[in-house]
């Protein structure tokens, strides 16, 4: 089964709990890292879980969303393996599996309503590494990765 690790900040909390009943009617086995609830909490925390179960599972994706998707795109770039995208519209979604063998798809709740959310992750979650040149290039991002 496909596996997702979902995580969120209290600004992505309700369009999180969405997405994951909508990835889970797709037929994807999610995990939700938390948060929980709306209280305030601190959005490198879920981002580190999500990641850190994306990198223990070969083939997992992850999902995180906070307010505008910036913090949690960041936070999540830090991990070594991670190649997090923020995505606000559908090609971006669908290129960055293709083209950057994206494992972490990230969303702005307070930018990108749900409507669209439940596109992009389609886009993102039905999409595929085209390897090729392309993987020339992730590894060159590996290659940064490992070097600083």
């Amino acid at each position: 089964m496909k596996k997702v690790y979902a995580g969120c900040d209290h600004g992505g909390y309700a369009l999180k709990n969405e997405l994951i009943k909508h990835l889970r009617e797709l037929g994807w086995e999610v995990e939700d890292k938390g948060c929980f609830s709306e209280e305030s909490c601190n959005y490198p925390d879920y981002a580190s879980a999500v990641c850190e179960g994306v990198k223990a599972e070969e083939g997992a994706l992850g999902l995180l969303v906070c307010g505008t998707g910036i913090g949690m795109s960041m936070a999540a770039n830090k991990h070594r393996g991670i190649r997090a995208a923020l995505c606000g519209d559908v090609f971006s979604a669908k290129m960055t599996r293709a083209h950057n063998n994206a494992n972490v798809l990230c969303l702005g709740a307070r930018v990108t309503g749900p409507g669209l959310a439940h596109e992009i992750c389609d886009a993102f979650f039905t999409s595929s590494f085209e390897g090729g040149r392309h993987q020339i290039r992730v590894d060159m991002i590996t290659d940064i990765e490992n070097n600083q």
